[in-house]
């Protein structure tokens, strides 16, 4: 297992009556995008949802003066993760950009390889087992994938999609992408994956996500799922929240209850909804 020593410290001129640790589930829409801070300034954003959404998020949850964005992580190069990551690339500087390399001939997911070589980001694939390590003990370890997928084409790329869990004060939040039932089951074959505290629930509540199997595996006591209202897709579907209210877990939803925030201080959980 790696460590990745890659992150640009801030300094913090006033910490009073910040969390320790800060994860808001943006509310973009049909998409995904979650915004991680900690108490001495690193930021880390996972995916940008669709496209016109990301900054008027960013912009309330970052202050004026603040363009660096430590770590960029995309879990999977389709439109509705990575279209607001283009104007991320453009507002703000970026330490790093993490993803799996996977290749995907879409205008957006191209707009992005020419993005990160113009202004020459430092990109890392992820090709094993790594953890991100920064305030305070907190790490994000990423779980998945554990091999190379840099320049694979595939069928399915949620097949290679980037999946994460955040441990802090013994807390574990886990951030399963649009990753589908195959993933579901290598992870869990694996034991990757075991109790969490909150579930990220994959793929927009899709029934292709959140199998029986894997809920039973990771036990939520939370679980958030970031959809748009009124979409095309169905999500989620309703085998979906019969799943997650069958292991016990209490629901959030980004289309009913806005941007979700979660933080974490001194071990306790408290969530609130930013409408």
């Amino acid at each position: 297992m790696l460590s990745l020593d890659i992150l640009v410290w801030k300094e913090v001129f006033d910490g009073a009556g910040k969390s320790q640790m800060k994860i808001l589930f943006f509310d973009v829409g049909q998409g995904d995008s979650i915004f991680i801070e900690s108490m001495d300034g690193t930021q880390v954003l996972i995916d940008g949802g669709p496209p016109n959404m990301i900054l008027p998020n960013l912009a309330a949850a970052m202050s004026y003066f603040d363009k660096h964005i430590d770590v960029v992580v995309l879990t999977h190069p389709h439109a509705d993760h990575v279209s607001g990551l283009l104007e991320v690339l453009r507002r703000y500087e970026v330490g790093v950009v993490i993803e799996s390399g996977v290749q995907y001939h879409t205008a957006e997911a191209q707009e992005f390889r020419k993005l990160l070589e113009e202004k020459k980001v430092k990109t890392v694939f992820i090709g094993k087992l790594v953890d991100l390590s920064f305030y305070n003990s907190a790490t994000l370890k990423f779980l998945h994938p554990d091999r190379s997928y840099a320049g694979a084409v595939l069928k399915n790329v949620h097949d290679a999609a980037v999946v994460s869990e955040l441990e802090f004060e013994g807390r574990k939040i886990l951030f399963m992408a649009d990753a589908e039932k195959k993933l579901e089951q290598k992870l869990v074959d694996a034991r990757a994956v075991g109790d969490v505290d909150v579930l990220k629930a994959g793929h927009h509540g899709s029934k292709t996500s959140s199998q029986t199997f894997f809920l039973r595996a990771v036990k939520p006591e939370y679980a958030v799922i970031s959809l748009g209202a009124r979409n095309r897709y169905g999500h989620p579907h309703p085998d979906i929240l019969s799943r997650l209210a069958s292991v016990g877990a209490k629901i959030f939803r980004t289309d009913i209850d806005g941007t979700i925030k979660l933080e974490i201080n001194n071990g306790q959980l408290k969530f609130s909804e930013e409408k």
